[in-house]
């Protein structure tokens, strides 16, 4: 089999034969990832706007398994979490904290259940999914690489819209409603870098500070360019398996159409390729989210066809 990951070393073995290699994939510590789990999370509770919901299905649509597998990797899907439909339910926003919070258990402990060296890729559905996806694979202590043009570090208190999907990451830091906070709290605000921000709430600005959140807005990507500050992330992360969640958002609208919160001014292709490619050639990424895709307000399903192109570039695809 293919590993998009396989050069890691100066001389490598591949297929019983040693030969020279380059240092653009694995550390010693981290195997390739050979089999790619996908599950799909169709919710859009935690959103202001209908249709994310069926994010999942556009980016199956889009043949990311049949890409996957043209990788070289063994692809399994694992079909969907249950979500409730909004329709069945009363109230608005806040109100369906009880019901984001068990899809989100049922992902966390779907994705607790799999087997060490498979790669899941979790499709969304609104971003407040992460709260399951990040902690599912918290086994230990991890790095997270949040690629958005939000921040989604509002609480209760700070958030403007009272959308769950602007939280997740506070809930993952330990900030926010105590019913999420006690089920995925997951990770220390230093080992987050957040990637193509470029909307923040005035809560958010405060918090990521007082958290010490390592946070590269998009003056940042301009300033310094995507390759070194996909660098910079990668040292700050000091070795850590990396979990990648990247948010259909971040990129600029012209080129994603599809999205519930769009915001001027985001990544271009090859920026966001550049990001995806650095990253893979680490070898540390472990595990992906694709979210906030809303096959509605898309053109084409150009939104999810740009998602699926990224997730290869993170898995290994090159130019060359």
């Amino acid at each position: 089999m293919f590993h998009p990951y396989k050069y890691s070393a100066p001389w490598v073995d591949f297929l019983g034969h040693k030969l020279p290699g380059q240092r653009i994939g694995l550390s010693a510590t981290m195997p390739p990832m050979e089999r790619v789990a996908v599950v799909g999370v169709p919710m859009d509770l935690g959103a202001g706007r209908r249709g994310v919901d069926m994010g999942p299905s556009a980016l199956r649509y889009a043949r990311l398994l049949e890409e996957l597998e043209a990788l070289g990797f063994g692809v399994e899907d694992l079909g969907n979490v249950r979500v409730p439909l909004a329709e069945t339910l009363r109230g608005r926003k806040g109100s369906y904290l009880e019901e984001i919070r068990q899809a989100a258990l049922e992902l966390k402990e779907r994705l607790r259940a799999l087997p060490e060296g498979v790669f899941p890729i979790v499709l969304g559905g609104d971003h407040s999914l992460s709260m399951g996806s990040v902690s599912g694979v918290a086994r230990k202590r991890i790095g997270v690489i949040w690629v958005d043009a939000h921040a989604d570090f509002n609480t209760p208190e700070t958030s403007p819209s009272g959308n769950i999907h602007g939280m997740p990451l506070a809930v993952l830091a330990g900030l926010g409603h105590p019913r999420l906070t006690e089920a995925f709290r997951a990770v220390d605000p230093k080992d987050v870098v957040l990637v193509g921000v470029r909307s923040l709430d005035p809560g958010e600005k405060r918090l990521l500070k007082e958290m010490g959140v390592k946070v590269y807005t998009m003056h940042e990507v301009d300033r310094l360019g995507v390759a070194r500050i996909a660098e910079e992330a990668l040292a700050y992360l000091e070795g850590l398996p990396l979990h990648v969640s990247l948010d259909a958002d971040v990129l600029d609208p012209t080129l994603a159409p599809g999205v519930g919160t769009p915001v001027p001014g985001g990544l271009s292709y090859r920026e966001a390729h550049l990001l995806m490619e650095i990253l893979a050639q680490s070898g540390r990424v472990r595990s992906l989210d694709l979210v906030e895709v809303n096959p509605i307000l898309d053109e084409r399903n150009r939104t999810a066809e740009m998602m699926v192109g990224l997730a290869l570039s993170l898995l290994g695809k090159r130019i060359l």
